[in-house]
């Protein structure tokens, strides 16, 4: 049975490898980086861990599990995605980084909220707060990736909103507002983009 100590290092290490690895990508940290973020020696980091890959394993299931919600095991409701966006910091960062990386355990947590959302918006066709879709799968996907854009896209947000925190209150508020707008509301006024999209897939049909 490991120490109270025992546990507060690994997870001292863990936490460490969180905000390296989200500012600088896996690949770019060493385990004596971490080591030293963390206060420990490197074979502390081995001793726990096994290895860098294990140790960003270990950061993948730490992530997937505080926005699927302890002991959960798979997403419950639409409240994950709402986990996902209000999480700490370094979580989030982390995960934008996994998710361009390309990490198993985030690449699943995506599919899993895909399917989840389309099971939320046909609910919400049934019971008509939300239109139906000609696709519905591929309105979940596109939902989910704009739901998830901010943590990739921070500093060119944060950048075009001219803000110095994405994840502050008021910026925060500022973007969902439009886009909550958006989905609500609509953007374009009558449909001549949509036909203008019928009239390409027609023809690419027809080659």
């Amino acid at each position: 049975m490991r120490s109270t100590d025992d546990l507060t290092a690994r997870a001292r290490i863990r936490d460490a490898a969180l905000e390296l690895f989200g500012a600088d990508g896996a690949a770019g940290v060493g385990v004596r980086a971490v080591a030293t973020a963390a206060g420990v020696s490197p074979a502390l980091v081995l001793h726990h861990f096994g290895s860098k890959e294990g140790l960003r394993r270990a950061c993948d299931g730490y992530v997937v599990e505080a926005i699927r919600g302890a002991g959960s095991g798979v997403l419950s409701d639409t409240s994950g995605l709402a986990a996902m966006l209000e999480a700490a910091t370094p979580v989030r960062r982390y995960l934008a980084r996994a998710l361009l990386d390309g990490s198993a355990d985030a690449a699943a947590l995506f599919d899993e909220i895909v399917t989840l959302t389309g099971k939320w918006l046909a609910d919400g066709a049934r019971e008509g707060w939300a239109h139906p879709a000609a696709d519905p799968h591929a309105r979940a996907a596109v939902y989910v990736s704009w739901l998830l854009a901010p943590l990739v896209l921070e500093s060119h947000l944060a950048r075009a909103l001219d803000v110095d925190d994405l994840h502050g209150i008021d910026a925060t508020m500022r973007y969902s507002g439009a886009a909550v707008e958006m989905f609500t509301r609509g953007v374009f006024a009558d449909d001549r983009a949509l036909t203008a999209w019928e009239a390409v897939r027609k023809e690419r049909e027809t080659r």
